[in-house]
């Protein structure tokens, strides 16, 4: 009987290979006796010929018009939010164009984006930096300063200091770090002495950027602490960057008129690598992200990154690893990089 029952069981419920297979050759047939096939979803290729162009064009995608383009910079990476979407769509309408069209963004945005997926990190380094916007409304401040300096970071560089609570980071950070400096609402922590500090004109009509030599056992380094005007979004008004961009071009070039080889930029530049923008500054420097980070590294919204905002450049230097520290009560993550000098 229990011999009866597994005979029942097997045959009954187990799928035979040969059955498996003319399951799969039932379809085929289907599919290629289905003219409408490449008919179907020439919406959702066209879908992927425009992801396509939008990658390969962003670059000429002009400013004029409420700063488009670098507005679409900014978000460029989300482009591929839409490709399982088209994927999915192209397989419920079981078209051959849709699917086979889908390849062209995959291949463009693997190419821009793909090296930022793998962990490009590496060992040694001469010297830890990290650096943070605290937000002006932070209700922790004492706690934000800790948790960053914890870090171990050799320099900290943080940003949006308001001026009733600058006592309370020196205060908090005294311990770690000897050295420091403030100038206007940024400001530099060092473990090693700090001179020639003097703020930096970004054309803002109030100083938020300096720049300070770091000397380190293996030499000088000039730092620069930055934070560039905010952007938004508006109707009426578009991406409203202007007044950052004109912030960018003066850093830019009092980074270029920098004496000391090594160059390190700290801070919250309000734009990313991609956006054209920063270009005085971006072509100049390298991302210690790019080069050596894990992964994309937002840095903003601290409860959902979008985007790399806050940036750590080197010029001169050796990135060597790169990455995103613990939410702190501002409204930017923290991050940090390893360097060798």
């Amino acid at each position: 009987m229990v011999q009866a029952y597994g005979a029942d069981t097997d045959n009954g419920s187990a799928e035979q290979p040969g059955a498996r297979g003319s399951r799969f050759r039932d379809l085929w047939h289907r599919l290629r006796n289905d003219r409408g096939v490449w008919r179907r979803g020439i919406l959702l290729a066209l879908c992927s010929v425009l992801l396509t162009l939008l990658m390969v064009v962003h670059a000429q995608i002009p400013n004029r018009l409420g700063n488009l383009g670098s507005l679409i910079e900014t978000f460029l990476p989300w482009v591929a939010v839409f490709l399982p979407v088209l994927l999915v769509l192209g397989l419920l309408r079981r078209s051959a164009t849709a699917l086979i069209a889908l390849v062209l963004p995959a291949v463009v945005w693997l190419n821009a984006f793909g090296g930022l997926l793998t962990d490009k990190s590496g060992g040694g380094g001469d010297l830890t930096v990290a650096t943070h916007n605290v937000n002006a409304d932070n209700p922790d401040p004492q706690g934000t300063a800790q948790q960053v300096a914890g870090s171990g970071a050799d320099v900290v560089a943080l940003q949006e200091l308001p001026g009733r609570q600058v006592s309370t980071y020196e205060k908090s950070l005294a311990g770690r770090y000897p050295y420091h400096a403030v100038q206007g609402t940024v400001g530099l922590w060092s473990k090693y002495p700090l001179a020639d500090t003097k703020p930096v004109d970004i054309k803002m009509g109030w100083t938020r950027a300096m720049r300070s030599t770091v000397k380190t056992p293996q030499g000088e380094v000039a730092v620069y602490v930055a934070h560039l005007p905010s952007v938004r979004v508006k109707l009426h008004a578009g991406f409203t960057a202007n007044q950052r961009d004109n912030s960018a071009d003066a850093l830019g070039e009092a980074i270029a008129d920098e004496r000391v080889e090594r160059v390190v930029l700290l801070g919250d530049l309000n734009g990313t690598m991609n956006d054209r923008s920063l270009n005085a500054v971006t072509a100049q420097m390298r991302s210690t992200q790019g080069a050596a980070g894990d992964g994309f590294g937002f840095s903003w919204p601290a409860s959902f990154p979008m985007a790399r905002i806050d940036q750590i450049m080197v010029k001169g230097v050796e990135p060597m690893a790169s990455w995103t520290l613990a939410a702190t009560d501002s409204d930017h993550l923290p991050i940090a990089a390893r360097v060798e000098l």
